[in-house]
């Protein structure tokens, strides 16, 4: 279990992180949200001591990262899978790993098997694709057979068959009672692995609650109704007490509140033809970005869309003095694990 305390983590003026406060439990995958720059690295960097909190406590186990005497044993990362050592092939770059944490040679070429990099084993790992960089940044995090996983963006790069591959895993390894951490910003293969959600924004935590509940509290579910008698299925449903919205772009009713068992049998018993009825629900995406429509610090504009104050051209000078012209577009190149980063 890892367990996290008012962690506090400030660099200068800027509160990265601000008193966060939850626990990560064994035997479901944990999802850690939130936005660019909510604190999400920084809180997973001081989990493992890479950066000092001003306040609180990380506890893994029970203990801090840094008593633990064989870390890998305990808890295995996957923070940024280019911080593995270029010059070295994938079995000497595990090895070191192995040979620091007392863990049995054998056991490198049982995780290289296990992520699919046997065939280059033996190869300078600074000439793999960033989807092999990940492969073996996965296979260090299994190395010593932890009982803790932790995850940081562990699909990036990965062709289609290693998203179902990692997905599978994580829930797998969840399975087993091992306790599961991972942050992604892809909200529809979160969506496909997380049980329990930790949610953050700007530092400070808006949402620990598991999956279902995360999406009934930040969304809208309805079902919606089609009918060629539209007009009569209206009124019946007016009789009972029952609010409908019409939708004039699809034709159809929706109806918030009430179970399609309940709009289904009312129905039948008034005899009209139903060409759909089926409860829709929010994505993960939808809820998301509601929950965390307030914590976003990088919003961006559709091409030739007005900007807040009044129409800018490309290129030119703002006196808005939070959104300055040359911001750069934070993407691929930015380094979330630099100071003061996300």
């Amino acid at each position: 279990m890892i367990e996290l305390e008012g962690l506090t983590k400030r660099f200068g003026a800027k509160t990265a992180v601000d008193n966060l406060s939850f626990q990560v439990r064994p035997g479901v995958v944990t999802g850690f949200l939130g936005p660019n720059g909510a604190g999400k690295s920084t809180t997973m960097r001081m989990m493992l001591d890479l950066d000092n909190p001003t306040s609180g406590t990380v506890r893994i186990d029970g203990k801090h990262y840094r008593d633990l005497p064989e870390p890998l044993k305990y808890i295995g990362a996957l923070l940024d899978a280019k911080a593995m050592n270029g010059g070295r092939s994938a079995y000497n770059n595990l090895l070191c790993l192995a040979q620091s944490n007392r863990i049995p040679e054998r056991r490198v070429s049982e995780v290289l098997d296990l992520v699919g990099l046997t065939a280059v084993a033996r190869k300078k790992s600074k000439g793999f694709s960033l989807g092999m960089g990940q492969r073996l940044g996965i296979a260090s995090a299994l190395l010593g057979d932890p009982e803790i996983l932790m995850f940081d963006e562990p699909v990036n790069g990965l062709d289609p068959e290693g998203i179902l591959w990692i997905r599978n895993l994580m829930k797998g390894l969840a399975a087993e009672g091992r306790t599961i951490f991972v942050s992604s910003h892809l909200m529809s293969e979160m969506a496909l692995t997380a049980d329990h959600l930790v949610v953050i924004g700007q530092g400070r935590l808006l949402a620990d609650l598991s999956m279902a509940d995360f999406i009934q509290q930040n969304s809208r579910s309805f079902v919606r109704l089609r009918s060629p008698q539209q007009e009569r299925l209206k009124d019946v449903l007016h009789g009972a007490g029952i609010d409908a919205i019409s939708v004039p772009a699809t034709g159809a009713l929706e109806i918030d509140g009430v179970g399609p068992e309940r709009l289904g049998e009312l129905a039948a018993e008034h005899r009209i033809v139903l060409h759909e009825l089926s409860p829709q629900r929010a994505s993960l995406e939808e809820a998301f970005m509601r929950m965390t429509a307030d914590s976003v610090e990088y919003h961006a504009h559709a091409p030739g869309a007005a900007l807040p104050g009044g129409p800018v051209a490309p290129g030119a000078a703002t006196d808005n003095p939070a959104r300055p012209a040359d911001v750069p577009a934070w993407g691929a190149g930015f380094d979330a694990t630099r100071k003061g980063g996300e």
